[in-house]
């Protein structure tokens, strides 16, 4: 449209696009993306355009690229400002070096519970390699898995960013919201799940603690409910039970009764500080708990009441 008539002015071009754009981006087109500029002509409402003549840029050259990208590799958190001054550049000219000829963005670090090292990560990719030549070997074997752990329930749990987000007219002023605590009214639920739902749950008894004798009662619970619950596979025994390393999980005892009523155990255990290889925390607590938070409740019952609730819903 620009070739034909040099002197069609924005507004023409907005009513020649079928599609919907702003004065700003058609302007953004013919300017950056077409190479044109506006000059004057005779009628002092009217404008032509014409191509803009290509000059080397001094800023963005190939000695240049090299010298930001040695000063970001030495020092991964100097700012754009920083290498301006030291390069003697513009602001925006390095800032186009680091998006678009480096391909960089600036991102802050991802917090995780605790820093593994190499002899961690390695046993984390050896378990892991493992537990995909089993599935290979067998389909079925993760049909005939149940897995479980233990989690704290609370009373009030302080609400994500994304649940906080609600909207606003242009003329009222932003919600804002007092920072708070988690309450110390909890409970701590044990689930344990499968592919086809929840298995088994129960709630610690209030001043008792998870030791080998409460995990103990909590596995010959959970055998009775797999007969009920999963006759086919109690009848077959080729239910598989995964747990964490927890030292109530681990303990003699437990070891002992689960050996004399011939339940399997998977192959390798969970590795140390890995939530996202365990289901219970990568999957069923965030699901679980995300609902409940912002919510108050002010007895243990009320508590236990919303978490059957909530794992109904999941599965």
């Amino acid at each position: 449209m620009v070739r034909a008539n040099r002197r069609i002015t924005l507004e023409e071009i907005e009513d020649g696009l079928n599609e919907d754009c702003s004065h700003f981006s058609v302007h953004k087109i013919v300017s950056e993306t077409l190479g044109y500029r506006k000059v004057s002509a005779r009628r002092p409402r009217r404008c032509a355009y014409e191509e803009r003549a290509e000059r080397p840029s001094t800023s963005t050259t190939d000695e240049k690229i090299n010298e930001v990208e040695k000063m970001i590799l030495a020092n991964r958190r100097i700012t754009v400002r920083e290498v301006a001054e030291d390069l003697n550049i513009s602001i925006g000219s390095c800032h186009s070096i680091f998006t678009n000829d480096l391909g960089m963005r600036r991102v802050a670090a991802k917090f995780v519970q605790k820093l593994l090292n190499c002899d961690q990560k390695q046993h984390r990719m050896n378990i892991a390699n493992e537990m995909l030549d089993s599935v290979r070997d067998d389909p079925n074997l993760l049909q005939g898995v149940i897995t479980g752990d233990e989690a704290w329930v609370y009373g009030y749990d302080v609400e994500t960013k994304a649940q906080s987000f609600q909207w606003k007219l242009p003329h009222e002023p932003r919600p804002k919201k007092a920072r708070q605590v988690r309450s110390n009214v909890k409970v701590l639920l044990t689930v344990f799940f499968d592919c086809r739902g929840v298995v088994h749950h129960e709630f610690l008894p209030q001043g008792r603690t998870v030791n080998m004798e409460y995990y103990l009662q909590v596995m010959r619970n959970l055998c009775e409910v797999i007969r009920q619950k999963r006759p086919d596979l109690w009848k077959n025994k080729n239910w598989l039970l995964h747990h964490d390393n927890a030292p109530a999980h681990t303990s003699l005892l437990v070891r002992d009764f689960l050996a004399k009523n011939n339940t399997l155990m998977m192959p390798r255990a969970q590795p140390p500080y890995s939530p996202d290889l365990a289901p219970c925390d990568f999957f069923l607590f965030p699901k679980l708990k995300r609902p409940m938070k912002g919510r108050r409740y002010a007895t243990l019952d009320e508590i236990k009441t919303a978490s059957k609730e909530e794992l109904k819903k999941i599965l």
